[in-house]
């Protein structure tokens, strides 16, 4: 079942010292901007049950070994409302943190909206999104926990608008309430849960609450650890030192089965790390795995592709990954190894060029260092929109081409049985690209 604890007793879980933070706020009418009847009776009710003077809680405490900015919200005071109070109060919150140049957790449980304020509560999201805004364009890192409920504005806002989203399990997360949705009466109602959310890329991971309080302190270290120092790249994890004679010997060492893939060469590159999931757009690519790793005391972001061909959505999420890291200062590592990019029907309407176009703009603008290894196939532009000019390298398992052999083929109208002869053609080995000088080297087994 969700985790239904009061604002107060998970921030007392989750964080050491906390100091709530001294926010003046108006009093008003007694019955809220809109008079509505009864309002003011049922905010000092709720503030008496609950011990809160609004549906949400806001100040400083330390989680694991970094200092924050927590902003809990209470959802027995009104549901979690945001009213134009809320609204101050988060605002502050975030002024607080960009001022002392803390991240930010928001621990989220909110029906949207407050009712009883119409029009002056909503335009509260207004007020939120800005807040949002202006500490992303100053660095600092926002970290969402999607309680039960997390819908309406609190979700449109800063829980989807946070750079890492986590969810626990169970938990109603959706822009639409139960209460509010139209025809979905005990029909299909997963793509509402925390669950839901996560298969379709809009969540990074879901927990147990008993989870919860660890996985806050592993993102949050590895959110705060900036350098300016490029990523090494990984040491080979192949068996042979020598070089491919021929391209398509190249060919047929990348495709190997036994060929180590990208999962092992995170495993053995870092000594811990966590995942992001998904493109904000409402897809994952089960074959591209990005996030953020710990490596010898410091933090690298990572955008592997794991031999498939890689959709939209895995060029999207490894675009908004190289944009986060970029932003906050954090070096990054991309493995290259596909076929090429998907291009079948369902990709094409997703909009496969404009995601590797995405891709593209993301590691060219970006401002922190890319490192890229080659560490199996390499298809046309499709593998070079995860490449880093200048900072490439490959392995002797690995090959970089224009565009398939056998593709070349038929684009050439020759007999698929001359795709060999093609790819020695097209000076695809690791050798070839470093004479080239689209590779810095090959790397060999020690």
């Amino acid at each position: 079942m969700p985790d239904k604890k009061p604002a107060r007793e998970l921030v007392d879980e989750l964080a050491r010292g906390f100091t709530e933070l001294a926010v003046d706020l108006p009093v008003g009418a007694h019955d809220g901007p809109i008079g509505w009847d009864g309002y003011g009776d049922a905010r000092a009710a709720a503030a008496a049950r609950t011990g809160e003077r609004e549906s949400v809680v806001c100040g400083t405490g330390s989680v694991g070994d970094t200092d924050v900015v927590l902003l809990a919200f209470e959802f027995g005071f009104l549901g979690g409302s945001v009213g134009q109070r809320t609204g101050l109060l988060i605002e502050a919150a975030f002024q607080h943190a960009t001022a002392h140049r803390l991240p930010v957790v928001s621990l989220i449980a909110t029906g949207g909206s407050r009712m009883q304020e119409g029009v002056a509560a909503l335009s509260q999201l207004h007020r939120m999104a800005r807040a949002n805004a202006t500490a992303r364009a100053a660095g600092i890192p926002q970290l969402a926990v999607l309680r039960d409920p997390t819908t309406g504005g609190g979700w449109a806002t800063i829980g989807a608008g946070a750079d890492v989203t986590l969810a626990l399990a169970g938990a109603q997360v959706g822009f639409a309430g139960a209460r509010v949705r139209n025809g979905i009466k005990g029909g299909d109602t997963r793509a509402y849960t925390a669950e839901g959310q996560f298969e379709t890329g809009h969540v990074d991971q879901v927990l147990a609450p008993d989870d919860l309080p660890a996985a806050l302190g592993r993102w949050l270290s590895l959110l705060t650890s900036a350098t300016s120092e490029p990523a090494e790249p990984p040491r080979t994890l192949g068996q042979r030192r020598e070089l491919p004679e021929a391209g398509w010997d190249a060919v047929e060492r990348a495709r190997a089965p036994e060929r180590a893939r990208a999962e092992a060469y995170l495993d053995a590159y870092f000594d811990w790390r966590e995942d992001i999931s998904g493109d904000r757009c409402g897809a994952v690519d089960p074959g591209v795995r990005c996030g953020l790793g710990r490596r010898g005391g410091r933090t690298i972001a990572y955008a592997a592709q794991c031999g498939t061909a890689t959709t939209p959505a895995g060029y999207r999420t490894a675009a908004r990954l190289v944009r986060l890291a970029d932003r906050l200062g954090i070096p990054v590592l991309t493995l290259v190894d596909t076929p090429g990019a998907a291009n079948d029907p369902e990709a094409e309407r997703a909009g496969a060029g404009a995601a590797i176009a995405e891709l593209f703009e993301a590691i060219a603008a970006s401002g922190t260092p890319v490192t890229t290894l080659v560490i199996g196939e390499g298809g046309s532009g499709g593998a070079l929109a995860f490449a880093a000019p200048g900072r490439t390298w490959i392995t002797s398992d690995g090959y970089l081409s224009v565009i398939g052999p056998e593709a070349a083929t038929a684009i050439l109208k020759r007999e698929r049985d001359d795709a060999p002869v093609i790819a020695d053609q097209l000076r695809i080995r690791p050798q070839d690209l470093v004479e080239l000088g689209v590779a810095e080297g090959v790397l060999l087994p020690e």
